[in-house]
């Protein structure tokens, strides 16, 4: 089959297309036909070499995957030759990802596309780890409460876009930052209540303008770098803070003076560890509930790409430039 692979570590550059073997499905799993991926900040990462959490070179990155299962692995039985699906089953080390022809994938870490979902199989690949994120963070680590006032930092991204509609369906009261006016108005479509413009209003003024001055009993930190000491300054005495990019050096004495808590998020630990597997398909379930209900929709660039053009979908995502997710098409 074809893929594209990276052969060593560096910018976007280093994808090339190259013949690989056809994967075959052990037990547990199915082999999929690769109609569509999507890129994540954490592909980026593993590409220039700054995460060691890649397959093994030649490297096949790509977690997101939609397709049509073409093959079974002995005992599977929840799924059939022909089935949309949908999941975040691969692109770490141990896991072929999706940019080839084919991939096979843990049933467990699947769903399968329905009519009733009103998505087509090629946008449901831009959903899975920023759905799987976001949930992790708000529902099973900070235990997000109904009617709570939350602060969501970078409403329009990959993750921060399915925060604010999942914190909202649960009952929250969603505040977000954004760059433009574009991004703000976006940003209420998916539900935030209130706008924050990051590089227009400090941290106090927006606690303020917002919480009176006490601070968001809940933060989720999705940006990382200097954004986590402003998300330290903007919880709350005694609230919780999440946040999906730590690889950083922190101040961490005004956390303590305030007693938070803080929750660092990553979905990759699944995979690399194997911990947690049997409780994947609850989390693949709300997911697969909260589309039917119309609850969450993914936020697509408007730009996309082909698997050959891999590159160029990297270069856009480090620029900054990029709305919510980025599709790729095989």
């Amino acid at each position: 089959m074809k893929a594209m692979v990276i052969e060593k570590y560096g910018g976007p550059e280093v994808f090339v297309e190259r013949e690989v073997k056809t994967p075959e499905p052990a037990a547990g799993q199915v082999r999929i036909r690769v109609v569509a991926s999507s890129v994540n900040p954490i592909e980026t990462k593993i590409r220039s070499g700054l995460v060691k959490a890649g397959p093994d070179m030649p490297a096949i990155l790509n977690g997101d995957v939609a397709g049509v299962v073409d093959k079974l692995g002995p005992g599977v039985t929840s799924f059939s030759e022909g089935d949309e699906v949908f999941g975040c089953p691969g692109g770490t080390k141990g896991w072929q990802g999706a940019l080839a022809d084919y991939m096979v994938a843990d049933v467990r870490l699947l769903a399968k596309r329905t009519p009733s979902m009103g998505l087509p199989l090629v946008e449901c690949a831009a959903l899975p780890l920023v759905f799987l994120t976001a949930w992790s963070a708000l529902v099973e680590r900070a235990n997000i409460q109904s009617g709570e006032h939350v602060l969501i930092h970078a409403g329009t991204g990959g993750v921060g876009h399915v925060a604010i509609q999942i914190a909202k369906h649960l009952g929250a009261r969603v505040a977000t930052t954004v760059s433009t006016p574009e991004k703000a108005e976006l940003a209420r479509q998916l539900g935030a209540d209130n706008i924050i413009f990051y590089r227009d209003e400090t941290v106090d003024a927006y606690k303020q303008r917002l919480t009176s001055g006490l601070g968001f009993s809940l933060v989720f930190d999705t940006v990382g770098g200097e954004n986590l000491d402003r998300s330290i300054e903007a919880t709350a005495i005694s609230g919780r803070l999440c946040s999906i990019n730590t690889r950083s050096t922190h101040d961490l004495s005004q956390m303590h003076a305030k007693g938070l808590s803080l929750h660092v998020i990553f979905r990759a630990i699944t995979l690399l560890h194997g911990i947690g597997m049997d409780d994947q398909p609850r989390l693949i379930a709300e997911m697969t509930r909260m589309l039917e209900q119309g609850v969450v929709r993914p936020l697509l660039d408007r730009e996309r790409y082909s698997f050959a053009r891999v590159a160029d979908a990297h270069r856009r995502l480090e620029s900054g430039l990029a709305v919510g997710k980025i599709l790729l098409e095989r």
